[in-house]
C-alpha cells in the first residue's frame, strides 16, 4: 500500500509517555501499511524554546524514525493563505466578531449547544459587519452547509459527529488549527491520521472541510489517550512522565519503551522494532492508559 501517515507534536514543552505512545502508535499504524511516514511540527503558537529539538530527540530515542523532510507549520503561511482565499473566493466564508464570551454564552443558551458556534455573525447586514469593524478585527468562519458528517475510524468504525461554522482564521491573522491540518496534510500526501481520541470529535469537521478543497479525507485511527490517576488527561506535572524525569529515576530508554510496550498487550518487546512485529490493530486495548509514575 502506498501512502502517508505522520505524528504532528506542538512544541509547546517536553513529550510524555502518552505523547510517546501516540507518536509509537502512528509510526506502527503507517510502517505496517507499507505507508511513508513523515513528522510535522505544528509551531503556529504556543512555542516554548528548545522544545521541538527535545521533542525530536525524545522520538528518536525511543526508535521512532521518520521520512525527510520535516515540516513546520510555521513556514507554511502561502499555503494557507491561497486555501483560504479560494474558500472566501467560493462564497464558503463570513466575518465574525464574536468575542470568546459572547460565543460561550449563546452556546449556553436554552438553543444552544455546547462547543459549538451558533451561527451569530453569519446573518449580519453589511451595515452591521461595517459597524462591528470598526470595534475589533474580524476572524473568518466557515459557512457550513451541513449540520454533520460522517467518518471512518479503524478503531470506532463510522463515527457521526456534528460540522459548525469552524474558525478558518483567527482575528489575530494566525490559520486556525483546523485549516491548517487539513491543507498540511493533503500537501504531503497523508491518507492515514492517528492521534488521541479526543480528537475524534474534530474529524467530522475536518473532513468536510477537506472535501470543500478538493482533499480526500483520510482514514482515521483515534487511539484511546494516557490518564493520571484521576482519570485526567496526563501532563507533566503529574511527575516523572518524561524521558529526562524517568531517567533520574533510573529508567533507560529500553525500559520506557517496554513500559510502553505492556501497555499496548505486548509485553516482551523493548524496541520499537519489536512492537511493530507484534502489532496488530485489532489487538488494542480500547480503554485509557492510565500511568502510575515509578516511586
Amino acid at each position: 500500500m502506498s501512502g502517508t501517515g505522520r505524528y504532528a507534536p506542538s512544541p509547546s514543552g517536553d513529550l510524555h509517555v502518552g505523547n510517546l505512545r501516540t507518536g509509537l502508535l502512528a509510526w506502527m499504524f503507517a510502517r505496517s501499511t507499507g505507508r511513508s511516514f513523515r513528522m510535522r511540527v505544528e509551531d503556529l503558537d504556543r512555542v516554548r524554546a528548545g522544545a521541538e529539538q527535545r521533542q525530536l530527540d525524545d522520538l528518536a530515542a525511543v526508535g521512532l524514525e521518520w521520512d525527510p523532510p520535516l515540516v513546520r507549520q510555521s513556514e507554511r503561511g502561502d499555503a494557507y493563505t491561497a486555501a483560504l482565499q479560494a474558500l472566501v473566493d467560493a462564497g464558503r466564508t463570513y466575518e465574525c466578531f464574536c468575542t470568546r464570551r459572547e460565543i460561550a454564552e449563546a452556546a449556553s443558551a436554552p438553543h444552544g449547544t455546547p462547543g459549538l458556534y451558533p451561527g451569530t455573525c453569519r446573518t449580519l447586514s453589511t451595515a452591521e459587519r461595517d459597524a462591528r469593524r470598526t470595534e475589533r478585527p474580524a476572524a473568518i468562519r466557515l459557512a457550513s452547509e451541513v449540520v454533520e458528517a460522517t467518518v471512518t475510524d479503524l478503531l470506532h468504525g463510522a463515527y457521526t459527529g456534528p460540522v459548525d461554522d469552524v474558525v478558518l482564521m483567527r482575528n489575530d491573522g494566525v490559520v486556525a488549527y483546523n485549516l491548517a491540518v487539513v491543507v498540511d496534510d493533503a500537501a504531503i500526501g497523508v491518507d492515514q491520521v492517528v492521534r488521541g481520541d479526543d480528537l475524534l470529535s474534530s474529524a467530522p469537521r475536518q473532513a468536510y472541510l477537506a472535501t470543500l478543497l478538493g482533499i480526500a479525507p483520510p482514514t482515521y485511527a483515534h487511539v484511546p489517550l494516557a490518564l493520571n490517576a484521576d482519570g485526567q488527561r496526563l501532563a507533566k506535572r503529574d511527575g516523572a512522565v518524561t524521558l529526562a524525569d524517568l531517567a533520574e529515576r533510573g529508567l533507560a530508554v529500553d525500559d520506557v519503551v517496554a513500559w510502553i510496550a505492556e501497555s499496548l498487550g505486548m509485553t516482551e518487546a523493548r524496541t520499537a522494532g519489536e512492537m511493530l512485529e507484534r502489532f496488530d490493530p485489532a489487538a488494542l486495548p480500547r480503554e485509557p492508559w492510565v500511568v502510575v509514575p515509578p516511586a
